[in-house]
């Protein structure tokens, strides 16, 4: 059963007595016993089976002693339709439309209801919002597939007020060959997304203002301001472009916000913590050194929110409450690690290079106050 009609069986029988085999779909289930330590056994035959085209899991068997070793195609093929992705996808658009339309093209609620196609309008915000988030997990995608790991196409979520969407995600599954594969796919997502990010900002600052109506203005309730990150202030600087307008009835285009979300989500996922993109990054970079580093996620979260309480005076609804959430999420996370990688080789000074200058990126998208809900 070795090369293209299967997984290689020489390394398989090398490590683990095989009893039983049968097929489910395209997948081979070996049932037997190691002949090496459980805990090995994976490290033992991850390489040879990826080299051949396999994702490899294990499963407990039918007996207390027997266990199942599952090898999966991982090629790259894409079998059937993958409706999940379809219908999410789908539905994020609408999502980004509706919101868009209402929040940032002050179309009615009430005109809306009455014809839907109005929402229409919002369509270079929903393009902005989902084309840099669809080309962050792009990033990691193609990576991914490069290496030869099984990684799912982005889920995106959609959502309501202010974007009409949560982000996007990708599921990797199977264990991770090696550090450097580790990072590679950690780092294609951020590095991606910013080129994106920047593309995206670039192209708003050069679209021509939004008029706000004067009901909109006038109108009483609660203000959401978004802050400019660094990066954001960079890019206007070196294209000549305003971000802000002294007149109340103008506003920046709404494709800038595509940028803005992209620069959040970059700070976010740079959070060398848990299965987010930076825990991986770390984890690759530091090895199981990354575990003291996430220990100190959540405090530095959690520090921050009170620093903007009690020393700035900022309210709840001023990022204090935003970091506070986060700093939850963090220590929730903290407990379920980045990928575990079979091989520990360290990686070179390039790719630990190319990290430090990952973070030094995402650092230009840090702002201490990024929102704020005024009114």
């Amino acid at each position: 059963m070795d090369g293209a009609d299967g997984p290689p069986s020489e390394p398989l029988e090398a490590v683990f007595y095989v009893r039983e085999t049968d097929r489910d779909g395209d997948s081979v289930r070996y049932y037997g016993e190691p002949l090496v330590p459980k805990g090995s056994l994976a490290d033992e035959l991850q390489e040879p089976f990826r080299r051949a085209g396999y994702r490899l899991d294990l499963e407990a068997g039918r007996e207390p002693w027997e266990t199942v070793v599952v090898a999966t195609p991982a090629d790259g093929r894409i079998d059937g339709v993958p409706w999940t992705n379809l219908v999410l996808f789908v539905a994020t658009v609408v999502s980004t439309l509706l919101v868009g339309a209402v929040a940032w093209y002050y179309v009615p609620p009430s005109d809306l209801a009455a014809n839907p196609l109005l929402a229409l309008r919002a369509w270079p915000f929903t393009a902005a919002v989902l084309g840099v988030l669809t080309t962050h997990e792009l990033g990691h995608y193609l990576v991914g597939r490069y290496h030869g790991v099984d990684v799912s196409l982005p889920y995106l979520i959609p959502f309501v007020v202010p974007f009409g969407t949560l982000g996007a995600i990708i599921r990797m599954r199977g264990r991770m060959p090696d550090r450097k594969t580790l990072f590679d796919i950690g780092v294609g997502g951020p590095l991606a997304g910013l080129v994106a990010t920047v593309v995206v900002t670039a192209v708003g600052l050069s679209l021509d203002p939004m008029t706000v109506p004067q009901r909109v203005i006038d109108a009483p309730g609660r203000i959401i301001v978004f802050n400019n990150p660094p990066l954001l202030d960079l890019i206007a600087a070196v294209l000549g472009q305003p971000t802000s307008y002294a007149d109340p009835t103008r506003t920046v285009h709404p494709v800038i916000i595509g940028g803005w979300v992209g620069m959040f989500f970059t700070v976010l996922n740079l959070l060398p913590v848990g299965q987010l993109d930076g825990g991986h990054m770390v984890r690759a970079m530091l090895g199981h050194r990354q575990e003291t580093v996430a220990s100190l996620v959540p405090l530095a979260l959690f520090s921050l929110a009170a620093y903007l309480y009690y020393v700035r005076g900022l309210g709840f609804n001023e990022s204090v409450g935003l970091w506070a959430v986060w700093g939850l999420f963090a220590t929730f996370i903290a407990y379920n690690g980045p990928a575990e990688p079979a091989d520990e080789t360290p990686l070179g000074w390039k790719r630990q290079v190319l990290g430090l200058v990952t973070f030094a990126l995402g650092a230009l998208c840090f702002l201490l106050v990024p929102i704020q809900l005024l009114g």
